[in-house]
C-alpha cells in the first residue's frame, strides 16, 4: 500500500459536501487518480480511525483556460465520496 499521504490529498469542504455530511455519514476528499476504491477505503480508515462502508469515486477532466494568448489546461483529478458507518464521523473542524 501507498503512503497515506499519496492516497488522499485533501477533504473537500464544499456547500455540497457539508450538506452529505449532515444527511448521512458522508465525507468528501481530493485522492490520487491513480488510487482504487480499495486503497481509498484501507487509507481514510487507517488514518481517522474509522469504518468505512462504501466508497464512490468521480474521474475529473481539468478544464483548458486562457491565459493572454497562451492556452493552459488544469490538471485532471479524483473526487471520492466515503460513506461511513453508523456512529463514526470525521470532524475536520476539531470544534
Amino acid at each position: 500500500m501507498k503512503p497515506l499521504h499519496q492516497i488522499i490529498h485533501k477533504p473537500l469542504i464544499t456547500e455540497k459536501a457539508n450538506i452529505l455530511k449532515e444527511a448521512a455519514p458522508v465525507v468528501v476528499f481530493e485522492v490520487a487518480r491513480t488510487a482504487n476504491k480499495i486503497e481509498i477505503k484501507q487509507a481514510v480508515e487507517k488514518a481517522f480511525d474509522v469504518k468505512v462502508k462504501s466508497v464512490n469515486t468521480i474521474l475529473f477532466r481539468g478544464k483548458v483556460k486562457r491565459v493572454g494568448t497562451n492556452l493552459g489546461q488544469r490538471s485532471n483529478w479524483k473526487k471520492a465520496y466515503v460513506t461511513l458507518e453508523e456512529g463514526h464521523n470525521i470532524d475536520f473542524y476539531g470544534v
